[in-house]
């Protein structure tokens, strides 16, 4: 018995088949061996053609069954991961009426804006957790003023998961993660927002069905079973935003427990256990993928545009040629903690969401061209990192979360010792090291829905621990003093 698990992001597709009583990765794929194109027709544009997905979706899907030899009537329920706050439309024939205006697109602030202070600030965040900003309801908004003869043919707004939902299953729906992620969702009134609907005209009927994220969220349909070489009748049975999904690869489900990545961007998402909001909006917070009515669970994403950009910049310009970024580890542990009085603030890809979408760029701090290498720089910069993080998980605490274990994934950033101990140190917090990824985790998901696995501790009890690194005590108050320096550089305090 199998579970399959696809992830659609914005680079490639990645399927990836479970074995369900082993929690095992059998195979695992993705499309294409470059990065999916992103069409930008003007400056901020990011679009998408949904079809693109699909078509490396089948890719990836026929690979994993080729490597592993299973059938499709061995797999018994799919689960989905996608980017999140895309915007796709459809037609009452079920066809894309135009690209998905995807997740990275800016050309919706303005009207995200004008409604943040139309309908109200204090409202906005009280009730949706987040200004509508560039999320998936103000690009629907663009659309309509920009684009009326398509707004005109609408019949359904979708997310990307929904999309490729709506292509295995023939029906159109979501969840209340998805609508709540494109800020459509009312957490006070647990209804769709009336006020984001009114303020921006859309009909009620754009919207899709509503279905639990985990459960049986339509069945596979003849065409597509023949298209793919599944069984007719498969169930998919969970969809969830990606960095909700990341964060259930990692079985994090519980207030206080923390899943972070840190690619050439980092991410922090915490779960909440009460509706609560930064009156800042340096964070945004959706519906965890087991939030319900009767039990609250939020997600609160931190996002560093700054992370290990910052790092390949310095293996780029400033180690000499041929070195590995193991080796940068390696020499970063050279240095002592606090990188003899060196701070390095990671601002250098864009605004920072965390400053108020303020745009100070990457700067140097303390230099002393007698006593500093290039050691000192390579950590100084790893906890500069480390260090917009923490103020980052300040903003969740002051949000009433208490932060006391943070999952990651054995990759990037996470890979350096000094990274990932700073870390550990300054936050008080366990980090704990796994071997997954979201297509699996979206595979596990699918479990859950089935009803093969009780409950997300049966479903992780495989999930194979690598590491567990504890805070360094001893040295707590070398990591504080370095942190306090960083961040009068890094918020401009004297």
């Amino acid at each position: 018995m199998y579970l399959l698990g696809y992830d659609v992001g914005s680079s490639s597709v990645k399927a990836c088949l479970v074995e369900a009583e082993s929690g095992k990765i059998v195979a695992q794929d993705f499309f294409p061996k470059v990065e999916m194109q992103i069409m930008a027709k003007k400056p901020g544009w990011a679009e998408q053609e949904p079809e693109s997905w699909w078509a490396n979706l089948k890719l990836a899907h026929e690979s994993v069954l080729q490597q592993s030899g299973v059938s499709g009537d061995e797999i018994k329920a799919i689960g989905i991961s996608y980017q999140m706050h895309g915007l796709v439309l459809v037609d009452k024939n079920k066809k894309a009426l135009r690209p998905s205006i995807i997740w990275c697109d800016s050309r919706a602030v303005p009207y995200g804006e004008k409604a943040f202070k139309s309908i109200g600030e204090e409202k906005c965040l009280s009730h949706l957790l987040n200004s509508p900003g560039n999320f998936t309801a103000a690009k629907l908004a663009w659309v309509k003023e920009n684009e009326p003869k398509v707004y005109e043919q609408i019949d359904k707004f979708m997310l990307p998961g929904d999309y490729i939902g709506m292509r295995l299953t023939d029906e159109i729906c979501t969840t209340i993660e998805g609508l709540s992620e494109g800020i459509f969702w009312d957490f006070k009134e647990n209804r769709l927002s009336k006020e984001v609907m009114n303020y921006f005209g859309f009909d009620k009927h754009f919207v899709p069905e509503i279905k639990p994220t985990f459960g049986v969220q339509g069945l596979v349909t003849a065409a597509a079973a023949k298209e793919l070489g599944l069984k007719e009748g498969t169930p998919v049975c969970y969809r969830a935003g990606d960095q909700p999904n990341n964060a259930l690869s990692l079985n994090v489900f519980n207030p206080g427990e923390i899943a972070s990545t840190a690619g050439t961007s980092g991410v922090v998402y915490g779960v909440l256990g009460q509706v609560n909001y930064d009156p800042k909006s340096r964070v945004n917070t959706f519906a965890h993928v087991n939030h319900t009515e009767k039990q609250t669970r939020l997600g609160v994403l931190l996002c560093i545009n700054g992370t290990g950009i910052l790092n390949s910049w310095i293996k780029r310009n400033v180690v000499a040629q041929g070195i590995s970024y193991n080796d940068m580890n390696t020499l970063a542990a050279h240095s002592p903690v606090g990188s003899k009085g060196l701070s390095i603030i990671p601002f250098g890809n864009g605004a920072e969401r965390i400053l108020e979408n303020k745009e100070v760029g990457c700067s140097i701090h303390g230099i002393n061209f007698n006593i500093h290498n290039q050691s000192d720089i390579i950590r100084a910069a790893q906890e500069g990192i480390v260090f917009s993080f923490q103020y980052g998980i300040e903003i969740m605490s002051q949000m009433g979360m208490d932060i006391n274990i943070i999952r990651a994934g054995n990759a990037n950033m996470f890979l350096s010792p000094v990274f990932r101990q700073t870390l550990a140190s300054i936050s008080g917090a366990i980090i704990e090291l796994y071997d997954t990824d979201g297509a699996a985790g979206a595979a596990k998901g699918a479990g859950i829905g089935a009803g093969i696995y009780k409950n997300n501790k049966e479903a992780f009890a495989s999930l194979e621990k690598l590491a567990v690194i504890d805070p360094e005590l001893e040295e707590k108050a070398q990591y504080e003093e370095a942190y306090e320096r960083w961040k009068k550089a890094a918020l401009g305090e004297r």
